[in-house]
């Protein structure tokens, strides 16, 4: 049931006004998680977050960043934005890092309250992880971006 706060369906309230927001970005695939980077601060700042309440944390993989999330939410951070890419191999370790990477991220998100928006590809090859990083797909960093705005309006709205 919506009421008259909530924004329409496909028409997300985005507003980053006053929110302290800390991206992090995984190294590994650099050529892939600087675009998603590029598309998410450009939303970030666009919906309002300002410069000194934006900040930017490198680790080393996908691995890494459930760890770094759930540092940056004890932190006080109002939304997370976690940017990885983990492109598929020829072995089970494509699995076992993307599957951590999103459970770690799930339980960071569930057991803080703090909103992680998931930026993390698992595409088969390059050439896919470039088209869904400003590629022809769109750009991920985007739509996490705006994702961890739009859980943390609603969490300030929920909660009020």
């Amino acid at each position: 049931m919506r009421t008259k706060s909530d924004a329409p369906p496909g028409d997300p309230a985005v507003d980053g006004a006053g929110r302290r927001v800390c991206v992090i970005v995984s190294r590994f695939n650099s050529a892939v998680t600087e675009r998603l980077l590029e598309g998410a601060a450009r939303t970030l700042v666009e919906g309002g977050v300002a410069a000194e309440h934006l900040d930017t944390v490198f680790v080393p993989g996908a691995w890494e960043l459930p760890l770094a999330a759930r540092e940056a939410a004890a932190r006080g951070y109002d939304a997370i934005v976690a940017l990885g890419c983990v492109i598929r191999g020829e072995t089970a370790h494509f699995d076992h890092v993307s599957r951590g990477a999103a459970d770690g991220l799930a339980r960071v998100q569930l057991d803080t309250g703090v909103p992680v928006g998931f930026g993390v590809l698992t595409p088969d090859n390059l050439e896919q992880a470039l088209a869904r990083a400003g590629g022809e797909l769109g750009n991920a960093g985007v739509d996490a971006a705006r994702a961890a705005l739009e859980m943390a309006a609603l969490r300030g709205r929920l909660n009020a």
